[in-house]
């Protein structure tokens, strides 16, 4: 294992829950909870996590406390972000990182969570989790055999990680490696240009999103086109482009076919499909580690 990796889990370790973005209550986090205790593992609440202030999670300075405080404690493993909407992007430039780097932490999440994400990979290189949420947890007697679940435990704990790419006739196949990066491109857009802003050359690139409007899929795509973030990468991957909308007079095109047309000038590979993001199963991806696709399958080794 890298020392620019994070430490893979056992049991005994402990799961820092917090909120970075919109509220959450404590009846929805309660399965996560037991679903970790399975594991072997202890799970610790921001004293903060269950503010509320219109929609957000309680105000900044709640949210900033309770995640600065499970980023200094040594004895505290992964930070997993409880949901996602809005916010996170808030507290990024109030926030030391340092601290996840020097005691090898986890922090986990998707959606929203991307802003953290990519902010990590922009400004220390360090590798973080995208992958399901407590709000994505139910209290079923078999949530934990979900693939959504099991894939996020397989990915804390230290397993190689493999999705098979589905067929699509807007695929580009081929092989590629490259360190996998990226989440949600609308979070990706909105840090053009900042301190969080992700370095996509070599890289394979993985996008989702989720109820934009098909012209704004379109604006974000040129954004990334001509900001030079689609001319070298290693392979594009996408994964769920879910409940998007069209005005009265229609686009014209899906969210795929967009994002194809965009890309058609490269000669790398292209996917569309993978089942990560605003999917059911959303598989966990580690971002800023290296992966390979090969045989229609994406490689996330360990």
């Amino acid at each position: 294992m890298s020392q620019f990796t994070p430490r893979y889990l056992r049991k005994g370790d402990t799961v820092g829950i917090v909120s970075p973005a919109r509220h959450i209550n404590r009846k929805q986090v309660e399965p996560t909870i037991k679903w970790l205790n399975k594991f072997g593992l202890n799970v610790k609440l921001g004293p903060n996590m269950f503010n509320i202030l219109d929609q957000m999670a309680g105000s900044d300075s709640d949210k900033i406390h309770d995640f600065q405080d499970f980023i200094d404690d040594p004895n505290i493993q992964v930070i997993l972000c409880s949901r996602g909407g809005y916010g996170s992007v808030r507290i990024l430039d109030q926030l030391n990182f340092q601290p996840v780097i020097d005691q090898k932490k986890w922090i986990l999440g998707y959606s929203d969570v991307t802003a953290i994400h990519s902010h990590i990979q922009a400004n220390y290189g360090f590798p973080t989790l995208h992958c399901t949420m407590p709000i994505n947890i139910t209290g079923s007697d078999d949530f934990q055999e979900t693939a959504s679940n099991q894939s996020l435990i397989d990915a804390l704990f230290g397993k190689d990680l493999s999705y098979h790419l589905p067929n699509n006739s807007l695929n580009r196949y081929g092989e590629a490696s490259g360190r996998l990066i990226g989440g949600n491109l609308s979070m990706l857009y909105s840090l053009c240009g900042s301190k969080s802003d992700i370095s996509t050359d070599g890289c394979i690139l993985f996008l989702e999103d989720l109820d934009e409007y098909l012209y704004h899929i379109d604006r974000m795509m040129m954004n990334l086109k001509r900001t030079g973030k689609l001319r070298a990468l290693s392979a594009l991957v996408i994964g769920g482009m879910s409940d998007m909308n069209d005005n009265p007079i229609p686009y014209g095109k899906n969210a795929l076919q967009i994002i194809s047309d965009h890309t058609k000038d490269y000669d790398y590979p292209v996917y569309f499909g993978l089942d990560a993001g605003h999917t059911q199963p959303n598989l966990s991806l580690r971002l800023g580690m290296n992966a390979n696709i090969r045989d229609n399958t994406l490689f996330l080794p360990a």
